[in-house]
């Protein structure tokens, strides 16, 4: 019977015939090291950071006091008054799911969309106003060495599309980013993990190689909903946040330079 001999990139010999496929092996050294080699980069791909998701508001720019000022001004023209506690619950949250909320505990017959405009319109006003507004000390050398050494990065904030393109726009922002979502553009709300499946999605990457970098109770809960590995950054300016769901919790970027959150998620995936 004839039987026809093939060489596979391995070195092994393939015999054909019409009723069977015979394998014979015919490893060398070079067999061996080419097998171990392919195994090192696949088990290592595997375990390798690919993305990085930002929070915006408390991470990249504290814009959390200007926020306030709007949200009283609207609490003001409203009558309602909110005390610290329920203000507290709000962070991290778009301002429309914090709207529907407020006309249903104080049985408002304001339009949660009546109240949302109100707000922006205050905070546009406020932040145009504002010159002292400036990135969070540390993130844009975070931002510029995460980028430097290939990683994707997205943008995943509650605010609205407008302040978003805003912040990017006055701090030169775009040319690192992939992608830029808004919660406000969402069906779901943090802690619903809508925004950072998607922000993965956008990325190009499974959950799985996607770091979420948050300072709010809402986002932590939102990044462990989406089963993706947290990093809670815990401000001067963050109060009453949980942080307990975070894999990880800093106070300072330079503790997840790119070295440190590579060797971090590496280790991460082997446990």
């Amino acid at each position: 019977m004839a039987k026809y001999s093939v060489t596979t990139i391995t070195g092994t010999s393939i015999l054909f015939s019409k009723t069977v496929l015979v394998l014979r092996p015919k490893f060398n050294q070079k067999s061996f090291l080419f097998l171990g080699l392919f195994q090192l980069v696949i088990f290592t791909k595997k375990d390798m950071l690919k993305a990085v998701i930002f929070d915006m508001d408390g991470v990249i720019v504290d814009t959390e006091p200007l926020h306030r000022k709007a949200f009283l001004k609207m609490f003001a023209d409203t009558g309602i008054e909110v005390s610290s506690a329920l203000y507290g619950t709000f962070t991290g949250k778009a301002t429309l799911a914090i709207c529907r909320e407020l006309c249903t505990h104080f049985q408002l017959s304001q339009s949660p969309e009546t109240l949302m405009n109100l707000k922006r319109k205050y905070f546009n006003e406020i932040f145009e106003n504002d010159l002292d507004l400036s990135l969070l000390d540390g993130v844009f050398p975070l931002i510029k060495d995460y980028h430097k050494n290939g990683l994707k990065l997205v943008l995943a904030s509650s605010a609205s599309m407008d302040n978003v393109n805003r912040i990017f726009a006055r701090f030169d922002l775009d040319k690192y980013f992939s992608a830029k979502l808004s919660g406000a553009d969402l069906k779901e709300s943090k802690p619903h993990p809508e925004i950072f499946i998607k922000a993965a999605n956008a990325a190009g990457q499974a959950t799985s190689e996607c770091l979420v970098i948050e300072d709010a109770t809402n986002g932590i809960k939102a990044a462990r909903a989406a089963n993706i590995f947290c990093v809670g950054y815990r401000s001067a300016n963050s109060i009453n946040q949980d942080y307990s769901d975070a894999d990880v919790v800093i106070s300072h970027f330079e503790e997840i330079s790119y070295p440190k959150i590579s060797a971090l998620f590496s280790k991460k995936n082997k446990n």
